[in-house]
Order: C-alpha cells, then sequence, then structure tokens
C-alpha cells in the first residue's frame, strides 16, 4: 500500500471511529479548498462535500442531474487532497435510480480515498419524488456490499421532509430498513424539533446525522448530545451565510452614495 493510499486507509478508519464515540461531532461542509483547509485549522475532525452548494457554485440548481457522479468525486477528492481529516462525499441518490449505480458510485467513493458517502432516497425527479420503500432499501444493501472490508460510512438518508411529506412513522420505517440493508449511519433531513430527533434515535441501533441550520431548529448542540445524537452536519449552510453576506455588500456597492469601507468590513 503505497502512502497516499495507507493515509486514506487511515482517514477512513478515524471517520469510523468518530461514529463508534460516544460524543456527538459536528462535520462541517465546505465548498472550496481553501474554506476546507479553514475549517479543518479550526478543529473540524472531519468534512463532507454538500451537493447543494456544489451545484450552485456550478450555476445550477440542486436536483435532478445537477451534478454528474464524476463532478461530485473529484470534487471531494480534490478537498481530500487538500487536507488531513476525512471526507465524506453528499452523493445524492448515487447517480443512478438503479442499486448497481448506488455499488459503483460507492466503490468510486472508496478509490477516490474518501471515508464514507452520504445516499438519499431522493430520485431528483418531481414525479416521483421519493423511491419506494423496497427499492430505497435495495439501494442501500448494494451500496453497503460494495463496500467490502474497507473502512468506510455509508450514511442513508430519507428525505421525505425535504419533499412536502413529514410524515415521521414512514420516515423512521425508513431509516430502520436502511439499517437492516447494511447502513453506517442513518440522516433525515429536514427534523425541526427535538422530539423528532429522539424519535429516530430511539428507534435505530446505529449512529444518528442531524442537520443543523433549518427554520425553526430551537435546539443546541448540547441538545442533540443529550438525545445521543452522533454526528451533525451543515450542509449547505455556510455556503448560504456566504453568499448571503456577498450578495448585500455587491447590492451595497451599486449605491454611488454609499461609503465604501463598511461593506467590506470583517468586524
Amino acid at each position: 500500500m503505497n502512502d497516499i493510499a495507507g493515509s486514506s486507509y487511515e482517514r477512513a478508519q478515524r471517520f469510523v471511529d468518530l461514529h463508534a464515540c460516544d460524543e456527538l461531532f459536528v462535520m462541517a461542509n465546505p465548498t472550496t479548498i481553501g474554506v476546507a483547509q479553514m475549517l479543518e485549522r479550526l478543529g473540524y475532525p472531519a468534512l463532507g462535500t454538500s451537493s447543494a452548494a456544489l451545484a450552485r457554485s456550478y450555476g445550477r440548481r440542486d436536483g435532478e442531474n445537477a451534478l454528474t457522479r464524476v463532478e461530485a468525486i473529484d470534487h471531494a477528492k480534490a478537498l481530500a487532497a487538500a487536507t488531513t481529516v476525512p471526507i465524506s462525499g453528499d452523493f445524492e441518490n448515487g447517480y443512478g435510480d438503479d442499486p448497481s449505480a448506488v455499488a459503483e458510485t460507492v466503490r468510486a467513493s472508496i478509490d477516490a480515498g474518501l471515508a464514507g458517502c452520504c445516499i438519499e432516497d431522493a430520485t431528483g425527479r418531481n414525479d416521483q419524488a421519493i423511491y419506494d420503500p423496497g427499492l430505497a432499501a435495495e439501494r442501500i444493501a448494494a451500496g453497503a456490499e460494495a463496500i467490502g472490508d474497507a473502512p468506510f460510512v455509508l450514511v442513508a438518508r430519507a428525505e421525505n421532509f425535504l419533499h412536502g411529506r413529514p410524515d415521521l412513522h414512514d420516515t423512521v420505517a425508513r431509516l430502520q430498513s436502511f439499517e437492516a440493508a447494511g447502513a453506517t449511519a442513518v440522516y433525515a433531513p429536514g427534523f425541526t424539533t427535538l422530539e423528532q430527533v429522539s424519535a429516530v434515535v430511539s428507534s435505530v441501533g446505529i449512529p444518528v446525522n442531524v442537520l443543523i441550520g433549518m427554520p425553526g431548529q430551537m435546539f443546541s448542540l448540547d441538545d442533540l448530545a443529550q438525545a445521543g445524537v452522533r454526528r451533525v452536519s451543515v450542509g449547505s449552510g455556510f455556503e448560504r451565510v456566504a453568499n448571503a453576506a456577498l450578495r448585500r455588500a455587491a447590492e451595497q456597492l451599486l449605491d454611488t452614495s454609499a461609503p465604501l469601507g463598511p461593506m467590506f468590513s470583517t468586524s
């Protein structure tokens, strides 16, 4: 095993170990290499990509056909090459409906030196937003089988709450089926209450990720840790904050009477 492969293996094992610990950890989601390096220096133990943030950086809408598998994995691979922390890829539906597409994405992720990836049950289509439960579980099973004996964290996402289907019972059932299919961890983005989070944590036996930054969320990291959450991610949150600040400054600059100094102040 060469140095690059050894480093990738070690980072992936570190990522597995982070999920095996009893303490909550925060995984930030940068879009650029410079931000990824800054976040590593700040002490984040792992980083993940954001499909929504990456799509917007390309001038595309997040969703169906916004990114290709090659684009998404190459982006994650670039972040991994520029940092020393584990990198996880946000790989939407695995870039194909068939379970074999998920398996291919997982194998490509491992070959690229990534420590993990997220696969969701959203189709990316408006006519049928969420996969049928049986197919959704088969897709995760295919991804889990593709891991083999490599250290790798496969996170299975149930997307009901992001697609106008706030059915907690169905969401929990899906996450349980993903656990049974071999997922390493589970994730249901869109929760806004601690009760929803606790319902999932108490229903599965593997680590749970919670997406923060959603409107209406009033809980703290301490609250999530007490509820048994193992991992927190920010998704495209940092990118949205940065873009909002940039837009405000750009709009102010078009006002020819506005003082120039304050609009670029970082204080």
